[in-house]
């Protein structure tokens, strides 16, 4: 029985019964045929559908109450061997023959070749089949309906003009190599003026970043698919289905093959598998066959460490009142401001209280500060706040507005002195689950994305590149509440510090 995608964003029975997906299962199976020799059929042999494959068809191909696709772009994350190019072959032929008149289909990729890879097997498939080539004439880079003006092209991302596109079906493959997000974009802006247009990305993982040190487009939308998979985003014209390994998981036992290949039962070979680990670089067999995603830089957290920390399904053990440090990370406009909470116990509790982050359309967005600061005031109403752990950068305005007001505001500078230590006592927690969160995605996202870098200095908490726009805010926000929350626990007695009571020493709503 072939393994269930490890992400995957919301579709509902009723959406995928009123879609296309029955009609493009049938088409697919109805008039393309394997074109090499696998382990899924001899050349020459009309394709059959596994059931995992007709249950993702459907989903992509998922309507709404009103006729329309429900989704706009789509990205099917697949390890090598399972089937991408037929599958996307057999969608782009569907897309050519049954989207109507002046139908524009396009096969794209970081370069050519790789384009060609897709758009060559379609162009087999409708040698292989007499009806299809009635109604196709081929070329070596496009085939063409001539009865409907329909078109069926190679475009990659080395070669391609931005003029004139209109693109009904859009087949990106390996989406995880574009060297910058360009064409991706270009290609979704230009369906705008179709009714139901559709791109569709089937691709294996890769590296994190792209060409200029960013994070890729491919992986970018993946780390969107998550947000919508775990309900952090609602966006229902946005779909994405990924197979592939957990972080934790061994990336030499077979059982893990097993579940992050969907085709595993009959596509795959494992005697392949078994002898590719065996000569393959750890990473390359990580991205290509398990669909996992790899950095240049050391992950901080191990795989799975923080998720084995989830208090009780993911509730939260704060109270009204509670007895909590605060830790602050701000930002001005392009890094994100965070606000956690972690309680002053021997086991403590995180929790995000706020997150703001520049929404990726606003160019111009600056961080709400008064919101912020609001934040920061309910939080010491709601909870018993012993201290305000402030990253005073940038924030310093703030910090004095708020420790005049009597709230308990404690600078602690992002020196690799103050951070070292208290990244590592933060780590013991994590990997001896001493300490509890309940499962707040942004939280994490932003340790995910968290690696360690070691210089002449010492080791720190960073992100993969200085210019990456991923976020670890949240990260750093919980390491520094931890660390104070962790050392009013080694004062004389709870609720003093040197004998004096806490509330002489500060404000109390």
């Amino acid at each position: 029985m072939a393994s269930p995608p490890r992400v995957l964003t919301p579709v509902t029975p009723r959406q995928v019964k009123a879609g296309e997906g029955n009609q493009v299962c049938d088409f697919i199976e109805s008039f393309c045929t394997i074109t090499k020799d696998s382990m899924g059929g001899r050349a020459g042999e009309p394709i059959v559908l596994r059931s995992w494959q007709r249950n993702i068809l459907g989903m992509t191909f998922a309507k709404r109450s009103d006729g329309r696709r429900k989704h706009r772009q789509a990205l099917i994350g697949l390890p090598r061997k399972n089937g991408k190019s037929a599958l996307g072959s057999g969608i782009g032929l569907y897309g050519l023959l049954m989207s109507g008149q002046g139908a524009e289909v396009y096969s794209c990729a970081a370069d050519k070749e790789q384009a060609r890879i897709v758009f060559g097997v379609a162009k087999a498939m409708v040698d292989n089949n007499g009806e299809l080539k009635e109604l196709i004439k081929p070329y070596r880079d496009a085939l063409e309906v001539v009865s409907t003006g329909s078109v069926y092209k190679v475009v990659s991302s080395e070669a391609f003009t931005k003029e004139g596109l209109n693109p009904s079906m859009v087949l990106y493959d390996e989406l995880h190599a574009a060297p910058t997000d360009e064409l991706y974009n270009v290609m979704s802006l230009a369906m705008g003026a179709r009714r139901n247009p559709l791109l569709v990305a089937i691709t294996t993982s890769g590296v994190r970043s792209d060409r200029d040190g960013g994070d890729s487009v491919c992986y970018r939308l993946f780390q969107y698919g998550e947000k919508i998979a775990s309900g952090e985003v609602v966006d229902d014209s946005f779909f994405m289905a990924w197979w592939g390994a957990a972080d934790d998981d061994d990336h030499k036992d077979p059982g893990v093959w097993a579940r992050a290949n969907p085709g595993f039962d009959d596509l795959i070979d494992p005697e392949d598998l078994e002898s590719t680990v065996k000569r393959t670089a750890e990473n390359e067999f990580r991205t290509k066959r398990l669909n996992q995603w790899v950095s240049s830089a050391v992950a901080w957290l191990p795989g799975g460490a923080w998720d084995a920390c989830l208090h009780n399904g993911g509730n939260s053990r704060l109270q009204h009142r509670s007895r909590v440090v605060l830790g602050f990370d701000g930002s001005r406009t392009g890094d994100a401001t965070a606000l956690v909470a972690v309680t002053v116990e021997q086991k403590p509790h995180v929790k995000v209280l706020g997150l703001w982050e520049r929404p990726k359309d606003q160019t111009e967005w600056k961080v709400p500060r008064g919101e912020v600061k609001a934040a920061i005031r309910q939080a010491c109403k709601d909870y018993d706040v012993w201290e305000i752990a402030w990253d005073e950068f940038l924030w310093i305005d703030s910090a004095e507005e708020l420790e005049a007001e009597g709230l308990p505001v404690v600078v602690f500078p992002q020196t690799l002195t103050r951070m070292g230590p208290a990244t590592q006592r933060f780590y013991e927690l994590v990997t001896t689950k001493g300490i509890t969160h309940d499962g707040d995605p942004r939280l994490s996202r932003h340790l995910g994305n968290a690696v360690i870098k070691t210089d002449t200095r010492g080791s720190r908490l960073s992100k993969d590149a200085k210019s990456s726009p991923r976020k670890i805010d949240l990260a750093v926000a919980a390491v520094m509440a931890a660390d104070r929350a962790g050392w009013w626990l080694t004062q004389e007695a709870p609720g003093t510090f040197k004998g004096v009571p806490i509330s002489e020493l500060r404000f109390v709503w």
